[in-house]
């Protein structure tokens, strides 16, 4: 017998709801007839009646829920029904009317539990704005993946939404969990959908990201627009990056701040969840040899663009990427050098694609690091005296331009 099936059947049973059995075959990959079977079991196996409980309210109990529906507040429905001969008090009709919206929200976001490998959850902490250390605001997103057995979960600090970035963090998020789960579930993002999922009909997905998904091995799922309870671990996971307020004034470049968040991971990684009880990297032990196999490098390669670029070093000793110039040893002047970009970080890298230096993605025109420029000052001035003035002097000019 299968635990998690077994468990939400009895789930469903405690609710009271009418089970979607062709749903729950789909959420446990298995056969819709077996999902009906335990069902009828657990049904015959409940021969004992409930005891039944009269209220003053019950006679009245349609009525209730229809004017509900239209939006009625418990107060101005006890008074609507005194005049139908309603005896009880106003406590009565609020409990009744609090009982019967808990139960409304309650049905509509039953969680499924998922074996392990099975799915993930994808979505964004948006525009998450902190200040470092001299008052300057940074506004960021959050890239979030969470493993659905285990809550194991993937972290990546972004400045935007982009397809491109979604691609990125995916990849990353199967390198760092050492696999690909089955099936991937995603809320109604541009990048992923071109036509959000309905009741009435299936998502539309962009035909990009498609390709991706095949190229990546998952199946991509999307929750029904406006029902983002369908997709609650990672939501769960969406409030707890509030935490990440208290770093507020503490931290002074971005690089500080994707530090702050890699470490935050390992944190949360490290908690005990309240949806299993045990901590997420304990149940990932067991969950990830249920993971595919990661995608090929290639397909790594093509979604990162990581193959190298290729850039002449200049005589002022820098190169040009996306129309902003970055510095680099001037040993390699007039030389071909290459470069990658990873987390909004150029890597630049000499012909054996050995790092010699980096620089973070910039919005000024000149990027000089100060060792360069320095090195580049000594070779072309004789007062040795002077380098240091001049080089601050400068450096200090191009930041103003």
């Amino acid at each position: 017998m299968r635990k998690d099936i077994a468990d939400t059947i009895r789930i469903i049973f405690m609710k009271g709801i009418k089970p979607n059995f062709t749903k729950i075959a789909r959420q446990y990959n298995c056969d819709p007839r077996t999902v009906k079977r335990y069902f009828t079991e657990g049904k015959s196996a409940s021969t004992r009646k409930p005891r039944e409980y009269t209220s003053i309210i019950d006679p009245y109990a349609d009525l209730v829920r229809e004017k509900l529906s239209a939006g009625a507040s418990a107060k101005a429905i006890h008074l609507f029904l005194k005049t139908k001969g309603f005896k009880g008090g106003y406590t009565t009709v609020k409990d009744f009317c609090r009982k019967e919206h808990h139960v409304k929200q309650q049905a509509a976001v039953i969680r499924f539990e998922t074996n392990p490998g099975f799915q993930a959850q994808v979505d964004w902490k948006e525009s998450l704005k902190l200040k470092n250390t001299k008052g300057v605001v940074f506004e960021v997103n959050i890239f979030l993946v969470v493993l659905g057995y285990s809550r194991y979960k993937f972290l990546k600090l972004t400045t935007d939404r982009s397809q491109s970035t979604v691609f990125k963090g995916l990849l990353e998020s199967f390198q760092y969990f050492g696999g690909v789960p089955h099936e991937i579930l995603f809320d109604n993002m541009r990048t992923v959908v071109d036509h959000s999922r309905t009741q009435y009909g299936k998502p539309i997905y962009n035909e990009r990201f498609y390709e991706f998904t095949k190229d990546s091995g998952f199946i991509p799922r999307s929750c029904l627009a406006y029902k983002p309870q369908t997709k609650g671990k990672v939501e769960s996971l969406a409030k707890l990056m509030n935490r990440m307020l208290v770093y507020n004034n503490e931290f002074r470049t971005l690089e500080d701040l994707i530090s702050i968040v890699r470490k935050f991971n390992e944190d949360i990684n490290d908690e005990i969840s309240q949806g299993t009880g045990e901590k997420p990297k304990d149940r990932f032990k067991n969950e990830q040899r249920y993971l595919k196999p990661l995608p090929n490098q290639d397909v790594f390669e093509d979604y990162l663009n990581l193959r190298p670029n290729k850039r002449k070093v200049t005589l002022e000793s820098m190169i040009s990427i996306e129309g902003r110039k970055y510095s680099v040893p001037p040993q390699y002047i007039n030389k071909t050098v290459f470069f990658q970009i990873r987390d909004d970080v150029i890597y630049i890298m000499d012909d054996m694609h050995i790092v010699i230096c980096s620089h973070m993605i910039s919005k000024q025109k000149l990027n000089y690091q100060k060792d360069h420029y320095k090195a580049i000052a000594t070779a072309a001035i004789d007062n040795k005296d002077t380098i240091e003035k001049i080089c601050e002097s400068n450096l200090s000019m191009y930041d103003r331009l």
